[in-house]
């Protein structure tokens, strides 16, 4: 690819050619499905939905006894008619536990459920907007209840024992250190970025050097949907990145990545999946009863900046949420600590 283009459009391109060729192993009318959602929906959102149709019209080509004479894929859009919200509840139960294309078997959660479910409700509810179908069989099909799951994040003890096992190594051979100390700025920058903004870590590895504003002490973010903002770091990032920044100067990209911040050591962007692995490598040493991901640093942040200012919505805002109410979720357990805590902040009588 260019590499007068972004990350972000890069990223763009690619999941366009990805979503074109799912599009094409599903029925030929949810391609206006697709053109019709773009402009409100993020590209990994559709192929997300892509993914989920074709396993919905594989079930309905292959399990459905009146289905399995004809071809449904050369099929119009009267099909959907012809499918019930008995078939659709039958098929969420079939996807508890199943078999797919390539013969390995899958099983799916209750998120699980829900995300396919809502592939399939979104795709009926936009025909049926456009009176393209005479029914909506999906929103009859109830949504999986969802039983919440403590959320992991670290304690402040646990963030700094990440950080030192990060600046200090894991030990281990001659080699490893080695490696180590190769790559320690990088590293330490990163995660000392994530738990000190909270960013996601599309958001981190997308970063360019021109996105980062040492005189403000900001750097320039690509959010989900393609809006850029703003995001501000304290000392301590401050610290880690310009001790990386300095280190970063001095190396020659890949053709194509020169403007990367964060470089593998093929000098390639890193990649997502590179991040986690790094995440996953300094945590099972430093917290190894937690189960850490890049996520969980981002949790991390947000629980510390809601105890820290009590504001909810300066946390939906520097996270990145559009609703308050997904912020308020993932915090529920801190807001009822600080309501249980007022009990006591108000007395009704002076004592003596």
């Amino acid at each position: 690819m260019a590499s007068n283009e972004s990350y972000h459009k890069q990223v763009a391109k690619k999941n366009e050619l990805k979503l074109r060729e799912l599009r094409s192993s599903l029925p030929s009318f949810c391609d206006r499905f697709f053109r019709g959602i773009e402009p409100t929906t993020a590209s990994r959102t559709r192929i997300a939905y892509a993914i989920d149709l074709k396993v919905f019209f594989n079930y309905v080509q292959t399990q459905i006894d009146r289905f399995k004479s004809r071809n449904i894929y050369t099929s119009d859009i009267t099909l959907l008619d012809e499918i019930n919200c008995y078939d659709i509840e039958n098929y969420l139960d079939y996807l508890k536990v199943y078999t797919n294309e390539e013969g390995i078997t899958l099983t799916n959660d209750e998120n699980g459920l829900k995300r396919k479910l809502s592939a399939v409700r979104s795709m009926y509810r936009y025909f049926y907007y456009h009176h393209e179908v005479s029914g909506n069989p999906a929103s009859q099909v109830a949504v999986p209840k969802i039983h919440e799951k403590a959320i992991i994040r670290l304690d402040e003890n646990e963030t700094a024992e990440l950080l030192d096992t990060v600046e200090y190594g894991l030990g281990g051979s001659e080699h490893q250190q080695v490696f180590h100390e190769k790559n320690k700025e990088r590293d330490l920058a990163m995660i000392t970025l994530l738990l000190g903004t909270g960013i996601r870590i599309s958001e981190c590895i997308g970063l360019d050097l021109a996105d980062i504003d040492f005189d403000n002490d900001r750097i320039k973010v690509t959010r989900k949907g393609g809006n850029e903002a703003y995001v501000y770091f304290g000392s301590e990032v401050r610290e880690a990145l310009m001790d990386y920044y300095g280190k970063r100067s001095s190396l020659t990209a890949a053709a194509g990545h020169e403007n990367a911040l964060f470089l593998s050591n093929r000098l390639t962007r890193m990649t997502v999946r590179n991040a986690e692995v790094l995440v996953k490598k300094y945590a099972k040493s430093a917290v190894a009863l937690k189960k850490i991901t890049p996520h969980k640093l981002r949790s991390t942040y947000g629980t510390q900046l809601y105890k820290e200012t009590g504001d909810i919505y300066l946390v939906a805002d520097v996270l990145g949420h559009k609703d308050v109410n997904t912020t308020r979720r993932h915090y529920a357990a801190i807001e009822e600590e600080r309501r249980r805590s007022a009990k006591d902040k108000v007395h009704l009588r002076k004592e003596d």
